[in-house]
């Protein structure tokens, strides 16, 4: 499927030229939570419960700047998108790690999805800046299950 017709499946998008330049469609970073409080997960889903998180401090580098970065140590963090990814039942999305955030130690999971509302981001080493709006994320195919 071509990457435009990707942009029938996705909402908010914050500047479609640059987030459809590359092989997909790219999503940004809207926010990063740190998880509090673990969740439950149970056999039978009757004792299912989320897990508490909260949002990761961020900042700007200068006084002048539109945008905020986070600093991100070494550990676990749900990402949040700008986007919001929506298919119908007969198409499902696959939504991996830009090669951007690879080469410098972060990753999330590759995923086949008909909805996303955040990925958990694990980061490595030395740490990650990380700015908002930046492009984390690809919607790089269409599936029919």
């Amino acid at each position: 499927m071509p990457r435009t017709d990707l942009t029938a499946f996705v909402d908010g998008i914050v500047h479609e030229p640059t987030q459809t330049e590359g092989r997909g469609l790219d999503l940004t970073a809207a926010a990063v939570h740190e998880v509090t409080e673990p969740g439950r997960v149970d056999f039978g889903g009757g004792e299912l419960e989320p897990a508490e998180t909260e949002p990761h401090p961020s900042a700007k580098r200068n006084e002048d700047d539109d945008y905020e970065w986070w600093t991100l140590d070494a550990g676990q963090y749900l990402l949040e998108y700008n986007e919001t990814v929506a298919a119908p039942d007969d198409v499902a999305l696959r939504v991996q790690t830009r090669d951007e955030l690879l080469a410098r130690g972060a990753f999330h999971p590759t995923l086949t999805v008909r909805n996303l509302d955040g990925v958990p981001l694990s980061v490595g080493g030395a740490g990650l800046k990380l700015k908002e709006n930046a492009r984390v994320s690809t919607v790089v195919g269409v599936e029919r299950p």
